[in-house]
């Protein structure tokens, strides 16, 4: 068997002409990853759309009802920064069981990766910076209260703060949210994660590896979770539109192979998303965002997974 890979048709539907929320990278990333010879179209797994009972763990159900029907307001939408439609909604539910497929690989197989994923700006009940529910939160109570897992760590290394990430899971106990993020940037009130890691604008490849392994050297040992949820936003890279570090393409893949090597090397599964990540060249982007998946499938290989 080969590296799970999650990924549907419906995850790059139309925005309007110039928004720069590039949605069409996850269509470009499959496509990517196809010609490279990673996989195959017909390889791919496809989700269902989540149930609205697993998205009301996270969420209000009420704010959850509004969104699908399109009853939101015109400062909501603002605060999402981006316009609703069936289409996209239907992406957005969609998108989250393709996130709670990919775990549920990742704790059958030990690896698993979702050509999408990461929303950790939306909160309870309201979305904010182009997140709208929360698959990272979602996961993290979906599988706690099915009792497949009795802890989770969601390693969070997206350039932004996961603030509404760890809100909705602050009185979680067994879900331990890290945020590994560029202190002055998005959001500007920060929320309180169980471990916050800020890390100052232009920190370079070298001092951005050794906080990724001191944390996890530390982390995994202590908590010892059952699954670890990896956020790998590829919005750190030096030439990203919102980002403020500058991590070389060198740097996200050698941090990519030694965040899924610390967990491997101690029996803990993974499941790997790809949080953010913004550029006006959308193929660049994508193959950006593809690293995850070369390292994964190369740490699939050297553990014998199957």
């Amino acid at each position: 068997m080969s590296l799970p890979l999650v990924f549907h048709d419906d995850y790059s539907p139309q925005l309007p002409p110039g928004h720069r929320f590039p949605m069409e990278k996850f269509r470009l990333l499959r496509d990517h990853l196809v010609e490279r010879g990673l996989t195959t179209d017909q390889a791919l797994l496809r989700p269902e759309l989540c149930s609205a009972d697993i998205l009301a763990l996270a969420h209000d159900r009420h704010y959850v009802e509004r969104y699908c029907g399109g009853d939101m307001s015109r400062e909501e939408l603002r605060r999402l920064g981006l316009p609703w439609s069936p289409e996209l909604a239907q992406r957005t539910v969609r998108a989250v069981g393709g996130s709670l497929l990919a775990a549920e690989l990742a704790l059958q197989h030990g690896l698993a990766c979702h050509l999408a994923g990461g929303t950790h700006h939306a909160h309870h009940d309201h979305a904010s910076g182009f997140c709208i529910f929360n698959d990272l939160a979602i996961i993290a109570l979906s599988l706690l209260e099915s009792g497949r897992v009795g802890r989770v760590l969601i390693f969070d290394c997206d350039v932004h703060q996961g603030d509404g990430t760890a809100r909705i899971l602050e009185d979680t106990a067994d879900a331990v949210t890290v945020s590994l993020h560029c202190e002055k940037n998005f959001p500007a009130r920060k929320a309180r994660s169980d471990w916050d890691i800020g890390l100052p604008p232009g920190m370079g490849d070298a001092e951005y590896l050794k906080v990724v392994d001191d944390t996890l050297s530390y982390l995994l040992p202590l908590y010892q979770p059952d699954l670890v949820i990896y956020d790998a936003g590829v919005d750190v890279h030096r030439d990203d539109a919102l980002g403020l570090l500058n991590l070389s393409h060198q740097g996200l893949a050698m941090r990519d192979t030694a965040v899924i090597d610390h967990c491997l090397g101690r029996d803990i599964p993974v499941v790997g998303v790809i949080g953010g990540g913004y550029d006006k060249d959308r193929a660049l982007l994508a193959r950006r965002h593809a690293q995850l998946h070369f390292s994964a499938d190369d740490a699939w290989k050297r553990y014998g997974l199957r």
